[in-house]
């Protein structure tokens, strides 16, 4: 982008009350009340039932039903079975307590249903901040955007986060340096999401290898949950590119983890798009320091990731060439020319684990 480019831009603020600070999910319950919800669902994810019991007495006679069933991907037949809960139990509103998966669910509900959302992350997701659902039916993942699934309120509490393990903690960082590192060169960026995304990056980059040596680090909890808040506004801000393509297809159509092909994936697609996108390479290197900013990537995903390898998650060789068949299939627009060479020799590069070249 051009300096003269940057003076000409369109900036549009999606409505959303945040509410951040250790300790604060004691309001809650106030909060349900101030959106007029009177019987909420709660949506967690089976490993979270009791964090979802716990929120369940907290808001006391508030509490429609617990649904423990969310998952990733969200798929439409998981969104059906909780629209049916909601239902028999008379529910006019939607609490959701944890990461992308709950989240998620939230929104697909919302979206079918127009339902008042209040969102309580519990992960680096971010997606609680933004207008876009990604729903999986019959092996597809597919987004949509509609001002009908951006919740009202989030309340983001630190401390939620302090048993979250290092192998989510660091995966679901990343997820979120994918977002701001894609909104660093999108098609209707803006310098004012450009400068969230390069203070995401800077707050994450700094935060993420202190808490993968040591979880209960409250100060750096609350850096990482503020850079994550901030990915998840560029990520509802403008629009994604190859990278969110690549991961919805890894994701959606292989059942990988979300998180963890994120966090693989964002070295080798901010190596694809290097050469055609040189004012946001600068940016994310500014961001960890560096001058290298895809090589910068990669060893941070060495230092906080699960898994460094697509074979490593599982995938085959012919995968590869399915993945790319479906990543070209009406590709997102791209700094670079998205094309199948491009995409397989990416993915190869991803299976291999390999540093990605300069």
């Amino acid at each position: 982008m051009s300096k003269a480019d940057l003076m000409r831009f369109d900036y549009n603020v999606l409505p959303a009350r945040v509410i951040f600070g250790a300790g604060r999910r004691v309001e809650v319950p106030a909060e349900l009340e101030r959106l007029g919800i009177e019987r909420a669902l709660v949506i967690t994810t089976a490993d979270q039932s009791t964090v979802c019991a716990e929120f369940g007495a907290m808001i006391n006679e508030r509490l429609g039903a617990l649904y423990p069933g969310a998952v990733m991907h969200t798929p439409t037949a998981v969104t059906e079975s909780a629209m049916r809960q909601m239902e028999q139990m008379k529910c006019d509103g939607l609490l959701a307590i944890g990461g992308g998966s709950s989240i998620g669910l939230a929104k697909a509900i919302a979206y079918r249903t127009d339902l008042p959302q209040l969102v309580v992350p519990t992960t680096y997701a971010g997606s609680e901040m933004t207008s876009i659902l990604g729903q999986t039916e019959q092996g597809r993942k597919t987004t949509l955007r509609s001002p009908k699934v951006l919740p009202e309120t989030v309340v983001y509490d630190p401390e939620l986060t302090l048993t979250l393990p290092a192998a989510i903690t660091g995966p679901s960082g990343m997820n979120a340096i994918a977002h701001a590192v894609e909104a660093l060169y999108a098609k209707d960026g803006n310098p004012v999401v450009s400068l969230m995304a390069e203070e995401s990056i800077r707050a994450l980059g700094e935060s993420l290898p202190r808490l993968v040596t040591d979880g209960k680090d409250l100060a750096a909890r609350e850096t990482a949950l503020y850079g994550s808040w901030l990915a998840g506004i560029c990520l509802g801000a403008v629009a994604m590119a190859i990278h969110h393509k690549i991961c919805h297809t890894l994701g959606g159509s292989f059942d990988l983890n979300h998180a963890d092909v994120h966090c693989l994936m964002i070295p080798y697609t901010a190596a694809y798009n290097r050469s055609a996108a040189p004012n946001a390479m600068a940016a994310v290197g500014r961001a960890l320091r560096t001058q290298d900013a895809p090589g910068a990537l990669y060893d941070l995903m060495k230092t906080v990731g699960r898994i460094h390898s697509l074979a490593a998650m599982g995938l085959g060789l012919a995968d590869l060439e399915q993945a790319a068949d479906l990543a070209v299939e009406n590709p997102y627009h791209n700094p670079r020319p998205v094309t199948r060479d491009g995409v397989l020799e990416m993915l190869a590069a991803a299976y291999e684990g390999r540093r990605p070249a300069n």
